[in-house]
């Protein structure tokens, strides 16, 4: 050590024009870093989306959620499979553990699917690619008057997507609202049944006239010549002109003679709204797992410009952002700044308030830049991001603590060779160096060692973060590896920038000076000394006495996992009753979107009700989400936290929406959570077991018991029974005498009422194509009587009520499963009150009150259980 501290004072004016260099550098480089406003804590989780239109939530348990959570099962590192069933759709997440990357993951969950056999026809696994941070923009679609959603949805799926997707770091673009286009093919009953047709005939009849072949080539002259050919469909005529069968006389029946063809739509499974407008398309841009959000998001914003500077889409056509994620990553860098800026005026004040010395106080200060910068410069070289968490938190009494040291002792020196001149004044043995140096030389020499291994108890100190494992290691884990590249920073400026900037500084009558603080702190200490001594057991009583107060105070202590990382918006969950249709619900959600745009926090809202075409989100008609994003927290009037904010918002909607439940939280940390326990909201109960109405009723005690308990707010029960239900069960032996299959069946009943694909069109350019969907007329499918009469051919004639009992039954709306086992969800959030104490009081009511049948259990999920 001392050798370096002597080179750092021979060359003391190419150490501070270093020292000046490198800070320009680093300051520099810390615009270039990637800053994740929020760390991804969750473990790698794969979710597998299977859409099987027509078959109910039991049905997609049994037929698709379970054997597909058998395929994933028994797979390395795999941590929990859960799923969600619902009508039309399986929801199952495989989730694993750290050992794996998303992409490690990601294969062997493909390798699984691809041997997968047990699954109904039409049914095919896709995978979602969202990511509980991938979030980065929310953007709308707009256009001129003349312009639909439906056209809009047309331009955002075939035009925006795939150009956003082009964009580096960019995963996926998935879009919410509008009605995806389709050819539809109304078929009028009384026509098909005069031409003595059945469905299924008109219904082959599309796919036989839709189909190009290729017929191999042939020599014409010196050159092969392909021959192919080409049925293809490229227009609505083409549709219309499809030839279904011949009549008796030998004129052909087209497709336009029992059916009306026009432009339509698939059924729709969700709606978004924008303020006073109900249905609008809205769309969010997904960043790749492990990408950083700053390049990803400049590459967005800079393909927004391009497309809004026209050429690419229709003349009034634009995209107009609603949410980018740079937003949060400015609050957290300038919050970064602004704690560097304040930590270093913090360090050179409190210094020459106890030093008297501004000299000696800059000297100190100039260590909190080089080791910051040290570190942001560390992190850069190893290709990582740096986090709030990460960079916020450092502790500038720790970076400054070697530099104090070092500065105290140099003073120390200082003041034994003004009164000793001659034991400094040997130059030969220190290169040279002689004055205030020399002095700088043997004060730095004798603290080498007690600062080295200062620094080093400091860093061992930070160990267990570094073993930490999990959801907790993934979040302090940066923090840690962050403080140690900034002490090893402090520690190179405490041997090098130090002793040169003090040798530049400070001059031999540089001296510490009882400043008025110094003084006042003296005198009080020498005042309670004296007492303490004079009375000692009473001291030692006091002391006692306050020990077992704070131990007291201890055990009564409030504790959280993570304070909450304000991200600027609001995240509002409506659930309205489990039966509501989607065009029943819009009113309502119509006017929750007016109730928040009312407070003067709310920039805009933003709703989406039901779920997505891809089925990305599996969420029913009766639950709608809200996103608000909110002006700065210093212009609220409502309230001045986020907890006020909330609650007055809450009561507003609880008073003017009778039975629906209100839940909040914010964009990001709502996914995350969902992404970490399954389920839609902060806190969760999962009451297991085999029976959906043994569950539902254990679901509703204890509902009811957490009322109970201070701090525990948006209690809800997610709905699983009460889905009205139609059912068509097939009488076998009556389908028999009839010469039908069960199969010909099914397939009249799922194209007459719900619709059935039989080709696709593709438009002229060929990079379009839509599905072309035969389906009944409405007035011959929306009633049961009505859909009794709907023919299913056979030798006789049959109509549906002759091979099938047609009923109106209550079914399960959504089955949930964990570890192979189902679930019920009771969701709940804590405010007003610290969430371990909350939770604690919770479990130990609901362990007294409940009393659970044999094979059922609960488990309780949030953040208080990494505290």
């Amino acid at each position: 050590m001392r050798q370096i501290v002597a080179i750092s004072l021979q060359q003391r004016a190419l150490v501070i024009l270093l020292f000046i260099a490198f800070v320009a550098v680093g300051a520099f480089s810390f615009l270039k870093l990637n800053i994740e406003a929020y760390p991804d804590p969750v473990p790698p989780q794969v979710v597998i989306i299977t859409q099987n239109p027509g078959q109910s939530a039991e049905e997609i348990e049994r037929y698709v959620s379970i054997p597909v959570e058998l395929a994933m099962a028994g797979l390395p590192n795999l941590n929990s499979i859960r799923s969600t069933s619902l009508f039309g759709l399986s929801d199952v997440r495989v989730q694993f553990t750290f050992a794996y990357t998303y992409e490690q993951a990601l294969q062997q969950v493909l390798n699984r699917l691809a041997v997968l056999r047990d699954l109904p026809d039409g049914a095919n696994p896709q995978i979602s690619p969202l990511s509980p941070i991938g979030e980065i923009m929310r953007y709308r679609v707009v256009g001129p008057p003349g312009f639909s959603p439906d056209d809009l949805k047309t331009l955002q799926e075939w035009v925006l997507e795939r150009r956003f997707k082009r964009v580096p770091g960019v995963v996926d673009v998935t879009s919410f609202g509008g009605r995806s286009k389709a050819y539809s093919v109304t078929i009028d009953l009384p026509r098909l049944n005069a031409y003595g047709l059945q469905l299924p005939t008109v219904i082959q009849a599309v796919r036989n006239g839709n189909a190009t072949v290729g017929a191999g080539t042939i020599n014409i002259g010196p050159q092969a010549a392909v021959v192919q050919g080409i049925g293809l469909i490229r227009s609505i005529e083409d549709v219309r002109n499809i030839v279904i069968t011949a009549s008796a006389d030998g004129t052909p029946v087209l497709l336009s003679d029992v059916a009306t063809i026009e432009v339509g739509s698939v059924p729709r499974l969700g709606v978004a709204g924008h303020e006073g407008d109900d249905d609008v398309v809205l769309a969010t841009v997904l960043m790749r797992r492990g990408e950083q959000t700053l390049p990803t998001i400049r590459g967005v914003q800079a393909e927004v410009a391009r497309i809004n500077a026209g050429g690419i889409l229709p003349p009034g056509v634009r995209v107009v952002p609603l949410y980018d994620r740079e937003d949060l990553v400015k609050v957290a860098t300038h919050m970064v700044v602004h704690n560097i800026i304040v930590g270093v005026l913090l360090i050179l004040v409190i210094q020459w308030l106890f030093l008297g010395d501004l000299r000696g106080a800059v000297v100190v200060a100039a260590t909190i830049p080089f080791a910051f910068f040290f570190a942001v410069l560390v992190i850069l070289a190893r290709g990582e991001s740096a986090n709030l968490l990460s960079i916020g938190a450092l502790d500038f009494g720790l970076l400054v603590d070697a530099t104090i040291i070092m500065v105290e002792n140099i003073y120390r020196h200082l003041a034994l060779a003004r009164r000793n001149p001659h034991l400094y004044a040997n130059p030969q043995a220190a290169g040279g160096l002689s004055g205030i140096s020399l002095t700088v030389l043997r004060a730095g020499s004798e603290v080498g060692k007690p600062i080295l291994f200062a620094l080093l108890i400091v860093i061992v100190a930070f160990i267990p973060l570094f073993t930490m494992g999990g959801i907790e290691g993934r979040i302090f884990g940066p923090m840690a590896k962050t403080y140690a590249y900034a002490i090893g920073g402090s520690l190179i400026a405490a041997f090098t920038i130090v002793p040169a900037l003090s040798a530049v500084l400070l001059r031999e009558d540089s001296q510490e000076r009882d400043t008025p603080l110094v003084r006042g702190l003296r005198w009080g200490h020498g005042k309670l000394y004296r007492f303490s001594m004079a009375a000692r057991e009473f001291a030692l009583v006091i002391a006692a006495v306050l020990v077992a107060l704070s131990l007291l105070v201890l055990s009564h202590l409030g504790a959280e996992f993570l304070p909450t990382l304000e991200e600027g918006n609001m995240w509002v969950r409506a659930t309205m009753p489990g039966t509501i249709s989607l065009e029943e619900g819009q009113a309502t959600v119509r006017g929750v979107r007016a109730t928040l745009m009312e407070f003067p926090e709310s920039i805009t809202v933003t709703s989406q009700q039901g779920r997505p075409d891809d089925g990305t989100d599996s969420a029913g008609f009766f639950n709608a989400e809200f996103f608000v994003p909110l002006r700065p927290p210093e212009t609220w009037t409502t309230a001045h936290n986020r907890d006020g904010l909330v609650a007055a918002i809450n009561a507003r909607l609880s008073e003017r929406f009778l039975g629906v439940q209100f839940s909040f939280a914010q964009a990001i940390s709502d996914n995350v959570q969902e992404a970490a326990s399954g389920v839609k909201g902060a806190n969760a109960i999962k009451v297991f077991g085999p029976d959906l109405d043994i569950l539902t009723a254990r679901a509703e005690q204890i509902r009811g018991l957490l009322t109970q308990v201070r701090g525990l707010t948006d209690i809800a029960i997610f709905p699983t029974l009460g889905q009205p239900t139609v059912s068509v069960r097939i009488d076998r032996a009556r389908a028999a005498r009839f010469g039908l299959q069960v199969d010909d069946i099914n397939e009249v009943v799922q194209a007459a009422i719900g619709g059935r694909e039989a080709g696709r069109l593709y438009e002229r350019g060929g990079d379009r194509n839509f599905p072309i969907v035969v389906r009944l007329a409405a007035p011959y499918r929306d009633n049961i009587d009505a859909i009794g009469r709907i023919p299913v051919g056979g030798s006789r004639g049959a109509v549906l009520s002759d091979v099938a009992a047609i009923t109106l039954s209550s079914e399960p709306a959504y089955v949930y499963r964990d570890d192979s086992t189902r679930y019920v969800p009771i969701r709940f959030s804590i405010r007003g009150r610290d969430p371990s104490s909350a939770v604690q009081e919770a479990q130990a009511l609901v362990e007294r009150e409940v009393q659970l049948e044999h094979g059922y259990r609960l488990d309780w999920l949030g953040e208080f259980r990494n505290l």
